[in-house]
């Protein structure tokens, strides 16, 4: 006859041949990260289904900024954001590239979400720094050298670019060397590195070769540049060769050590 304790080691032994999660953590305990488990499954589906299924966080406006020469709706039709569709999903990398591809005016654009129902655009435009004529238009050189919009009407205080290289001699060897487009970013490095008073009075930027760029500026006063390199040492000696004759007609800067004036 089995006594007390002989019964109590059987209902232990019955108690622990259950399945071995449910003995290692225990009835209560399983139940609830059984519980857990579902609520956290249910918020994933929920999550998913409210950004990709519901109409709560969709496009529903595009906002522009930053534009001065274009519109907002230009910038908005080039980026053609797929209004109604779930804002989680909008491609921002694809809208940029339709920006810079059918918008060439733009330099940089940041494309971001603006939840629940917005896409802004951030644009950042191309300044023109040269022009150079074509025809009865104008084309706009920013200070990379690209030649990024033609324009019916020259903007105000922007100088023409003119090439003035020969076919023999020099010039033309610097041509042959550099060509066109290295000598345009060569006069627009010039053109950045002026005084800000004298870039104002600027009217023309010419360029005969790589080391011979000069000014005209207003009032028939001109400058010579030589290159494009030392344009901070270039730009002090001019100012101070303004200062100290205002009435000078010629400016060379092209040695910044040895410059000079003449004329009045």
């Amino acid at each position: 006859m089995a006594g007390p304790a002989t019964a109590e080691r059987g209902a232990r032994r019955q108690e622990s041949s259950g399945p071995p999660l449910v003995r290692r953590l225990g009835p209560r305990r399983l139940r609830t990260i059984i519980i857990i488990a579902v609520v956290v499954v249910l918020l994933g589906a929920g999550a998913v289904w409210a950004l990709y299924g519901s109409r709560w966080l969709r496009v529903e406006r595009v906002s522009v900024s930053g534009t001065e020469v274009l519109t907002p709706a230009q910038v908005r039709e080039a980026a053609a954001v797929p209004v109604g569709a779930p804002l989680v999903s909008v491609d921002t990398d694809a809208i940029e590239a339709r920006l810079r591809a059918e918008l060439p005016r733009i330099d940089s654009v940041a494309v971001v979400r603006s939840w629940p129902h917005g896409i802004g655009l951030k644009v950042t435009e191309r300044k023109p720094v040269l022009l150079v004529q074509k025809g009865r238009k104008f084309v706009e050189v920013d200070d990379q050298g690209v030649r990024f919009a033609t324009v019916s009407v020259a903007p105000k205080g922007v100088p023409l670019l003119k090439l003035e290289v020969s076919s023999s001699g020099s010039a033309a060897a610097s041509l042959r060397r550099f060509g066109e487009a290295r000598l345009v970013r060569e006069a627009v490095r010039a053109a950045g590195a002026l005084p800000a008073a004298v870039a104002r009075d600027t009217r023309l930027v010419k360029v005969r070769s790589y080391d011979d760029i000069s000014l005209d500026l207003s009032g028939g006063r001109t400058v010579a540049w030589g290159s494009a390199e030392k344009g901070a040492a270039k730009a002090r000696a001019l100012t101070a060769l303004i200062k100290a004759s205002p009435s000078a007609r010629h400016f060379d800067v092209s040695v910044p050590t040895a410059p000079a004036s003449a004329g009045s």
